[in-house]
Parts: C-alpha cells; sequence; structure tokens
C-alpha cells in the first residue's frame, strides 16, 4: 500500500511575525498548491531523490539558478531530518516502532523561499505520512511542535510555530502564543476557526525572488532579546491587530479589514526596516496603488491582502504581473477534514 499525504502552504493574514515571541497571529492554509509525499514498505529504508535535490547539472550557470531557487541543499535535507526527530519523539515517548523500512519520495509545486512554508509543508507531509505508516498518534498542538523542532533543532533554522500549527490543525486558527502558557504545556492556545467564503482576499508573490526567512528572525531575535523597546511596543501591537481582525471576521465586518493588514506591514517597516527588501516594499506599495490592502504572508517574497471587487483584482494581476509577481486567490482549507492522507 501506498500511504500518500499532502501539507499545504501557509499564508499569514495577521499578527506575524510575533509568532516567535509570545504575540498573537491568524494563519490559514489554501490549496492551489502542495507539498506531497509517497511512503510504502520496502526491504531498505531509501530516500528518493527529487529535481530539488539534483547533483548533476548542464552548466555552471544551471548550478547557480538551483541554489538560487531551492538553497544549497535541496528537499532532502528536510525529509532526512523528519525521520531522525520522527525516531526521537517516539523513543522519548515510549513509543514501540515495528522493524519495517520504507522508501519515501516527495513533490512540491509549493514556489519557494517566498514566505508560504514550502519547507516546513515538506516537513509536515512527511511526518503525516510516517504517522500512519506506523499508526502513531500526534495531535496537531504537538505535531506542530514537533515539525519546528525538525527546521530548529537539528537544522539550525531560526522560525516560529505560526507556520506550523496552521499546516498541523490544515484549518484557519487563531494562535495566542501566551508565555504562561506556552512555558507550561510548551504549545499555545490554539482556536480554529472559519474564514468566511466570501471575503475578497488575493495571495501575490514573486517569480523572480529567493530569500530566506532566516535573515528577519536573526535580526528581530536579536533586537527582542536586548529589549528594544520599539520591538516590544510592536509586539503588542501586532496582539492587538490579530484579536482586532479575529472579531471583524467573526463578525463579517470586513470593511475594517484593510487598515489593519496595511498597519500590520507599516509597523514591520518601523522596527524591521533592514529586513524589508526594496524589491519586497516595492510589491506592497503596487498592490496599494491598484486600492488594495497588502502586508507579508510571512518574512518576505509573497503578500497578502484584500480587494474590493472583480475590476480591482484584475488590476492587480496586471500591475504585479509587469514585475514578475504572480496573483492568485487563495483557496482556503476550511475543515481539517479536506486534510488528505
Amino acid at each position: 500500500m501506498i500511504i500518500k499525504c499532502r501539507a499545504y502552504p501557509r499564508a499569514a493574514l495577521i499578527g506575524n511575525p510575533s509568532d516567535g515571541y509570545f504575540g498573537k497571529t491568524i494563519a490559514f492554509v489554501f490549496r492551489n498548491y502542495c507539498a506531497e509525499v509517497e511512503l510504502y514498505e520496502s526491504p531498505e529504508l531509501e530516500l528518493i531523490p527529487t529535481l530539488r535535490d539534483q547533483t548533476v547539472f548542464s552548466s555552471i550557470e544551471h548550478l547557480a539558478n538551483d541554489v538560487s531557487l531551492y538553497g544549497y541543499y535541496g528537499g532532502m535535507r528536510l525529509q532526512v531530518a523528519t525521520v531522525k526527530k520522527f525516531n526521537d519523539y517516539c523513543k522519548l515517548n515510549g513509543i514501540a516502532l515495528d522493524e519495517r523500512n520504507f522508501t519515501v519520495r516527495y513533490r512540491t509545486d509549493i514556489p519557494n523561499r517566498l514566505g508560504l512554508a514550502g519547507s516546513s509543508a515538506i516537513i509536515t507531509a512527511t511526518m503525516r505520512a510516517l504517522i500512519a505508516f506506523y499508526e502513531v498518534e500526534i495531535p496537531p498542538a504537538l505535531l506542530a511542535n514537533l515539525v519546528l523542532s525538525v527546521e530548529k533543532d537539528e537544522l539550525g533554522i531560526q522560525a516560529g510555530l505560526q507556520d506550523r500549527v496552521a499546516q498541523s490543525f490544515n484549518r484557519p486558527v487563531f494562535m495566542d502564543f501566551n508565555r504562561e502558557h506556552m512555558e507550561k504545556h510548551g504549545y499555545g492556545v490554539y482556536t480554529p476557526m472559519a474564514i468566511p467564503a466570501e471575503l475578497n482576499l488575493y495571495v501575490a508573490y514573486r517569480t523572480d525572488l529567493a530569500e530566506g526567512s532566516e535573515i528577519l528572525h536573526s535580526r528581530l531575535r536579536e533586537d527582542y532579546e536586548n529589549g528594544v523597546p520599539e520591538v516590544l511596543s510592536a509586539i503588542r501591537e501586532w496582539c492587538e491587530l490579530s484579536e482586532a481582525v479575529k472579531e471583524c471576521l467573526n463578525n463579517r465586518q470586513f470593511d475594517y479589514l484593510p487598515a489593519y493588514l496595511n498597519r500590520n506591514f507599516d509597523l514591520r517597516c518601523e522596527v524591521c526596516a533592514r529586513s524589508v527588501s526594496p524589491k519586497n516594499k516595492n510589491m506592497v506599495d503596487i498592490a496599494r496603488k491598484a486600492g488594495a490592502s497588502a502586508k507579508f504572508t510571512g518574512s518576505g517574497g509573497a503578500i497578502i491582502g484584500t480587494y474590493e471587487d472583480e475590476k480591482m483584482f484584475a488590476k492587480l494581476k496586471k500591475d504585479l504581473k509587469r514585475f514578475s509577481v504572480e496573483v492568485i486567490k487563495p483557496e482556503i482549507v476550511n475543515s481539517a477534514s479536506a486534510m488528505e492522507v
């Protein structure tokens, strides 16, 4: 039997990047793209490389372009680290795994290194396949922690829980990373919620930009740990914005959302100016000139916002296309039952 599991890209609607600093956020996953993992029993344990893991190139330019798109390590390191961390988790929790081996491969069409959580999608899909293969139960809140530990502990990638929570719950989630709750339980207070279908949301991402999230997180972490007043104040405001947007969604008061989303980005520029590149800011500026609201979906490279009607959406697509930016309407996954295994 072949086990197939999927995980989807994540878009942070509001509150980011406060998730790593005891903040509050709302994020969702959308099925326009996905990372899919296939796993089946085999005599030996084997991880099959994909195009992102190639070691043979047609030219030096081919190699350079590949690194720009996928980094130096491709996706196999993510799966190797995931298998190792899954085994560690089972040992730590007294879960005995049988001695079967497996072959695993992945494929993904999630735009890479653009703040859409493509790496954690590969990890989450691989974790789901391992959970299904070995018939292990891991609650979503703990699964998110486990996925994050793959990146932080095994691979040294600085990141927050937000992406992994949305992908583990497989639906929109209001996340309160309350310090007291986090320190007591190891995870935040997560409240699944719905994003109304009538809300006009778009996601736009660059097709000529590859920039990892490590830059933002390393700089913001340093300022946070040094107690920079502006940063601490910004985190409090991001929390307030998340609470306000949750109320707007619950009450379908969509008219207030553009100002909240715009403020999320403007506040980011005030305290994280060094991590907002001119190309990324230009993407936000163009969207706003078209009349839409705009903020980063993650750490840069992709934006999310609201638009008024189809005429404005058409203008968004036209104006952003001139700068190599793709614009889509996200197909939001609104129910955990939509998870495909």
